[in-house]
């Protein structure tokens, strides 16, 4: 039975056959078995590189979440330690740093606050 008699048995037959298996068997008929299996490979590799790409990007995207919560928190305790140092200060009647208070309120650097010049 060689293929066109195959794919003729298959549209004869009233079993419904997925159009995706007539198009394999078409393909196989054209370009021959070596190369209709060298692209069906090629597909799969294609799909699952797709795949385990997606899980990487999800994965950077939920790093960058965290990344931009951290840098949120530790603005906020920058600003809370400054705010113990001056409670602290003025309990113990102690001059407070002025100069690194103006540096943690000033220094603005694109359009956020940098809590590391303290």
């Amino acid at each position: 039975m060689t293929t066109s008699d195959h794919t003729k048995w298959l549209n004869d037959n009233p079993i419904y056959i997925n159009k995706s298996m007539e198009f394999v068997f078409e393909l196989i008929a054209e370009l021959g078995f070596p190369v209709a299996i060298g692209i069906t490979m090629g597909v799969f590799i294609f799909v699952i590189i797709k795949q385990i790409l997606q899980g990487i990007v999800d994965s950077i995207e939920t790093l960058t979440m965290f990344c931009k919560s951290l840098e949120n928190r530790a603005r906020t305790m920058s600003n809370e330690m400054i705010k113990i140092d001056m409670l602290v200060s003025s309990a113990l009647e102690l001059r407070p740093d002025i100069e690194r208070v103006a540096r943690a309120e000033n220094f603005i650097e694109d359009g956020k606050l940098d809590v590391r010049r303290d």
